[in-house]
């Protein structure tokens, strides 16, 4: 059975952060056609500050998470501080103790991740939130585990689905936040929120793949 280590996996974390810092521009260029435009310098400020504090530390993967999310959650204004800081320190509660990770403490951490960015807000998968990314990989991750292939292929599967999920917001209008007040106005463009999901859920993947054994 495929798993990795969570005492040597924290460096996930900082490649997820770096991914993010190099997106900075990107993400707000997209959050400025229709939101605040601040999303990306939000994100590469969290992210960055986290990394800072992890940089030369041996942290583990579980421990990682927890700063990131903590970063997140005390020092980043605007509405995704709040719940990519919740979806960090949720993803990290459901690792503590986990020597191993296996594919179903990895489903567990997603679920336990999607269940609290669900509980801060009344967003749905169709509102053009970073839900319509998130939903859709964890169900995707747990679909092929279901129907037998390994961790990687699951991981491989979780990544295309959250990338069609980010991709399926350009057709869709907002319901919640700053860009909801466009109505229709806000279709045709990349929901931010579901676009940073796609990255770090690409960058976790990519991270937990490369240690599989």
């Amino acid at each position: 059975m495929q798993t990795f280590s969570n005492a040597s996996s924290g460096d996930i974390v900082l490649a997820m952060a770096d991914r993010i810092v190099e997106n900075r521009a990107y993400l707000s260029e997209i959050d400025g056609k229709i939101g605040d435009g601040d999303h990306g310098v939000n994100m590469a400020k969290g992210f960055g500050m986290a990394a800072e504090r992890l940089k030369g530390k041996n942290v583990s993967f579980g421990q990682s998470l927890d700063t990131l999310g903590t970063v997140l959650m005390t020092e980043i204004g605007g509405s995704m501080g709040p719940l990519y800081g919740v979806m960090f320190t949720e993803f990290a509660e459901k690792l503590e103790g986990a020597e191993e990770i296996d594919a179903k403490a990895f489903s567990d951490m997603l679920h336990a991740g999607l269940a609290g960015v669900q509980s801060i807000g009344s967003a749905k998968v169709g509102d053009k939130t970073l839900l319509d990314t998130l939903s859709p990989a964890v169900e995707a991750f747990d679909a092929a585990i279901a129907s037998g292939k390994s961790f990687a292929d699951a991981l491989e599967a979780l990544v295309a689905a959250s990338e069609q999920g980010r991709d399926s917001t350009i057709d869709l209008v907002a319901k919640i936040g700053r860009a909801s007040r466009l109505g229709e106005r806000s279709r045709g463009v990349l929901d931010a929120g579901a676009t940073s999901c796609a990255i770090i859920l690409k960058e976790l993947s990519l991270g937990a793949s490369g240690k599989l054994h």
